[in-house]
C-alpha cells in the first residue's frame, strides 16, 4: 500500500487532513508525500496540511516524542521544557498537543497563555532553570507554513550533535499515524502569565547605554508585521519615552497577515504600510519585526528619502554604536569579543578591528553563536559584546541566546536619537565607515527549488560550484576556495583543515577582497548565493555585483 493510501485509509487520520488530501492535485500529492519532513539544526519547517512532508498534528506529534525523550536523557529525574508559539494557523493547536504530550512523559511543562516572542522562549528557558524549549512558528516564512523549533538548557537552539540524538530518538516512532492522541496531566502544566513578560521586558530595557537621552526629537514607525512583537515592544518604547507611531493595520495577530504584502523583514516590499505612515507623520526611522520577532529591519530618512538598511549594515551601524560608546564611557574591555557568520559580510570585523576588538565567526544560523556566547565565562576569558548575522538577526545582550528583535529595535533606536542630536542620520554612520573601510555592497540570491526534483536540482548545483575550482570568477582571480563540507580551505595550492562543524557551504574569496558564498537555505526549498563586494566606490561595487552576479547564473545556466 503506498502512503497516500495508507494515509487516507487511516482510522486515526483527522476529518480536516482527510479533506485536504482529497483536494491535493497530482503534483501536491508527490510533493507531500515524496519524502518525510525533514528534522534539521532550525528543527521542523514546512507546508501545512495532510502528509508525511508537511506540518501536520502527527508529524510534529512524532519529532515532539522524539524530543521529549532527549529531555529525559539530558535530565532523567526532573526534566523541565518552556513552550511558545506564535500566531500562525496551528500553533496553539500544536503547542497544546506538544504540551500535552510531554506532560504524559512526565516532564513539567511551562506553556505560554497567549502568542509571545521567540526571544522570550529563549529568556524563559534560562529564567526557569528548564530542560529545554520549545517555540510552534515559521518565522518570516509565507502565511501557509509552520514550523517547530527546539532549544536546549542554555537557551539556545539544538546543534548538529544534539540534533542527531534527537533524530535517533524520533526514528525509533515507527508511524506518525499511530500515535495516540495525548490526554495530558494538567499537574505537570503550568501557564505561563505576564510574570515573565515584566522580566523580560525588564532585561531588554537593561541593554541601554544612554538612558538619559531626550528621547522628544526623534519619530519612530514601528510595524510587528502582525506578528507578536506587539505589544510588549510598543510598551517597552512607551515606558522608556520614545515617540512611536504604529502601523495600526498591522497590529492585529492574524495568521493571513493580509495587511502586509509579506511579513519578512528582509524584503522591501514588507515595508509598504510602514512607509506611507512615515511620510504621514514626517518620521525619522522604521523599524519592523518579523512575525516571530527575531529578525529586525531598518528604514531611516535621510536626505528627504527613505532608505533600506540591509541585515550586514544594521549590524555595522549597531556595532559602530556600541563600540563607540562603551569607548567613550571607557568601558570597551580588552577582551572583547564579537560574533557573526562565514556568510556575513567582512564590514563589521574590518570595523571591530578598528576598536581592537575580536571577531570570531560561526557557521550560518543564530545556534552556533548561542553556543558561542553560552560557552563564554563572561568578563574573565572574554567578554561578549554583540552578535549578529546578515539575515536581520541581532542580539545586544546574552540573556537571550537567539537573535532578539526587541533588543535591536531598542538599540536601534537609541542610535538613532544619539546621532540625531549630532546631526547625523543613520545612513551618515554607514558612510563614515564606508569612508574608514572601504566601500561594501553585500547581497543575496535565491533560487526556488522545491519538490522531489527541486532537491536533485539543488544538489546538482552544489556539486557544480563544489568541484568548479576555478582560477578566476568574472576575470578576478580566485585566492581561495572554502568547502565547509569537507571542512577544507584551498589556497596557494595547499589544503587546510577548518575550524568549523560539517555544512554544505561553499565560499570563494577573490583577489580584490570580494567574496561570494552559497548554501540550501536550512528553512525553505532554496538555494542561497551571497555576495560580499569590496571596492573603493558605491559605483564601482555595484558594477562588481552585477558582473559576479551574471557569472554565477551563467555558470548554473551552462552547467
Amino acid at each position: 500500500m503506498n502512503k497516500v493510501d495508507l494515509w487516507y485509509g487511516h482510522d486515526n487520520l483527522d476529518p480536516v487532513l482527510k479533506e485536504q488530501l482529497l483536494s491535493y492535485s497530482d503534483a501536491q500529492k508527490e510533493d507531500a508525500f515524496y519524502t518525510d519532513i525533514a528534522f534539521g539544526t532550525a528543527g521542523m519547517r514546512g507546508l501545512l496540511g495532510a502528509g508525511p512532508n508537511r506540518m501536520n498534528i502527527y508529524t510534529v506529534g512524532k519529532a515532539n516524542l522524539g524530543y521529549g525523550k532527549y529531555l529525559k536523557t539530558i535530565n532523567p529525574t526532573h526534566p523541565k521544557v518552556a513552550i511558545a508559539y506564535d500566531n500562525r494557523h496551528m500553533s496553539k493547536e500544536f503547542a497544546t498537543l506538544c504540551a500535552n504530550q510531554l506532560s504524559d512523559l512526565g516532564i513539567e511543562v511551562f506553556v505560554f497563555d497567549s502568542l509571545r516572542p521567540t526571544p522570550e522562549l529563549s529568556f524563559t528557558v534560562r529564567e526557569l532553570n528548564c530542560t529545554g524549549g520549545i517555540v510552534i512558528t515559521a518565522s518570516h516564512n509565507p502565511k501557509e507554513y509552520n514550523g517547530y523549533k527546539v532549544y536546549d538548557e542554555t537557551g539556545c537552539q539544538l546543534v548538529p550533535e544534539k540534533v542527531e540524538k534527537v533524530i535517533e530518538l524520533i526514528s525509533e516512532v515507527e508511524s506518525e499515524l499511530d500515535i495516540l492522541k495525548p490526554v495530558g496531566n494538567p499537574s505537570m502544566i503550568h501557564w505561563i502569565n505576564e510574570e515573565i513578560d515584566e522580566r523580560y521586558k525588564e532585561a531588554v530595557k537593561s541593554i541601554q547605554l544612554r538612558p538619559d537621552l531626550n528621547k522628544s526629537q526623534l519619530k519612530i514607525v514601528f510595524t510587528p508585521q502582525h506578528g507578536t512583537a506587539y505589544p510588549l515592544m510598543s510598551q517597552i518604547f512607551t515606558e522608556l519615552d520614545y515617540r512611536v507611531n504604529l502601523v495600526g493595520s498591522q497590529l492585529s495577530p492574524d495568521p493571513d497577515f493580509p495587511n502586509t504584502l509579506t511579513p519578512n523583514p528582509e524584503e522591501h516590499a514588507s515595508y509598504e504600510e510602514a512607509i506611507v505612515v512615515a511620510k504621514e507623520v514626517d518620521a525619522d526611522l522604521i523599524l519592523s519585526t518579523d512575525p516571530d520577532a527575531d529578525r529586525m529591519g531598518i528604514v531611516v530618512k535621510h536626505d528627504g528619502e527613505y532608505h533600506y538598511l540591509s541585515g550586514n549594515q544594521g549590524g555595522v551601524v549597531l556595532l559602530e554604536y556600541i563600540l563607540s560608546t562603551l569607548k567613550e564611557q571607557n568601558r570597551l574591555p580588552e577582551n572583547g569579543v564579537v560574533f557573526n557568520t562565514v556568510v556575513t559580510s567582512d564590514t563589521g570585523e574590518m570595523l571591530a578591528r578598528k576598536y581592537g576588538v575580536k571577531t570570531e565567526k560561526t557557521l550560518t544560523g543564530f545556534k552556533y553563536i548561542g553556543t558561542k556566547v553560552a560557552g563564554i565565562d563572561q568578563g574573565k576569558d572574554q567578554t561578549y559584546l554583540f552578535g549578529y548575522e546578515e539575515s536581520y538577526g541581532y542580539l545586544i545582550k546574552p540573556f537571550v541566546r537567539d537573535k532578539d528583535a526587541l533588543q535591536a529595535c531598542l538599540m536601534v533606536a537609541e542610535a538613532a536619537v544619539y546621532y540625531q542630536q549630532q546631526g547625523k542620520t543613520l545612513v551618515d554612520v554607514m558612510n563614515e565607515v564606508y569612508s574608514e573601510i572601504g566601500y561594501y555592497v553585500e547581497t543575496q540570491d535565491s533560487l526556488v527549488l522545491a519538490g522531489s526534483s527541486g532537491s536533485e536540482e539543488l544538489a546538482r548545483i552544489m556539486s557544480v560550484f563544489r568541484n568548479l575550482r576555478p582560477e578566476q570568477l568574472a576575470k578576478t582571480d580566485v585566492v581561495y576556495f572554502e568547502d565547509f563540507l569537507a571542512q577544507k580551505r584551498y589556497e596557494d595550492e595547499r589544503s587546510f583543515n577548518m575550524p568549523y562543524p560539517a555544512e554544505n557551504v561553499l565560499k570563494f574569496g577573490l583577489v580584490d577582497g570580494s567574496w561570494i558564498a552559497i548554501r540550501p537555505s536550512g528553512t525553505e526549498p532554496k538555494c542561497k548565493f551571497y555576495y560580499c563586494i569590496r571596492a573603493n566606490t558605491k559605483e564601482e561595487a555595484n558594477q562588481k555585483l552585477n558582473y559576479y552576479q551574471e557569472t554565477i547564473k551563467s555558470i548554473i545556466e551552462k552547467s
